[in-house]
């Protein structure tokens, strides 16, 4: 049996917490039990599969479906407990911060591991950290996340993925690169929905008279 490593309590932290997450919205859609584990499950494990599938390694939770068993878990949990949450939407919220803060380092630790370069990395961290969320909102009808006007979501994945990247060229080991990532994901998605952070958004401007209609 293979040693547990950094990199696959990455992957179980992930699993958990996007799965609740994934559950919570099953709970706002109003879901039986099997559509709680559904989406659940899709949440825990979309962006892992993706990441694995793009790097050509197998699955993880194909090499051990004990990711699904976890997920399987939380679903359940949820499913007895969510009544008892003031407001299920931003129980949702926080876990996801949560999430993503986990999973995208996750994404970059794999992807590290594989030996690619750091625009790889990068995209890796992302992947991981979006898609679970993204496939769950998508299934269960909702504006997802990474596209709310001007929320810091794709952005906190992406600083959280370079600064792993500048770490780890600045020598700091894959330890500290990984921390780092996590706490530069988390902070700026706290402050999107604690402090109001927002991107610009594009506002489109009214023609000029007399300019020709495109």
């Amino acid at each position: 049996m293979s040693a547990f490593t950094l990199q696959d309590g990455l992957d179980y932290a992930s699993v958990l917490v996007f799965a609740l997450t994934g559950a919570l919205a099953a709970s706002r859609s109003q879901l039986d039990i099997v559509g709680f584990i559904f989406i659940a499950c899709l949440t825990a494990v979309g962006g892992g599969t993706l990441r694995d599938t793009i790097l050509n390694r197998e699955v993880f939770w194909v090499a051990d479906p004990l990711p699904l068993g976890v997920a399987t878990a939380a679903a359940i949990l949820v499913f007895f407990s969510a009544h008892l949450l003031e407001s299920r939407y931003r129980a949702l919220l926080w876990f996801d911060a949560f999430a993503l803060a986990v999973a995208v380092p996750a994404g970059v630790a794999v992807a590290l591991a594989e030996g690619q370069g750091w625009p790889i990395v990068l995209v890796m961290g992302m992947l991981t950290g979006c898609m679970g969320g993204l496939l769950r909102d998508v299934v269960c009808n909702e504006v997802p996340l990474i596209l709310k006007q001007g929320e810091l979501y794709a952005t906190c994945a992406m600083a959280g993925s370079l600064g792993a990247v500048l770490a780890g060229l600045a020598g700091l080991g894959d330890g500290l690169s990984l921390v780092i990532c996590a706490a530069l994901v988390f902070t700026l998605r706290a402050g999107s929905i604690a402090l109001g952070w927002r991107l610009p958004v594009y506002r489109s401007q009214p023609p000029r008279p007399g300019a020709p209609k495109r």
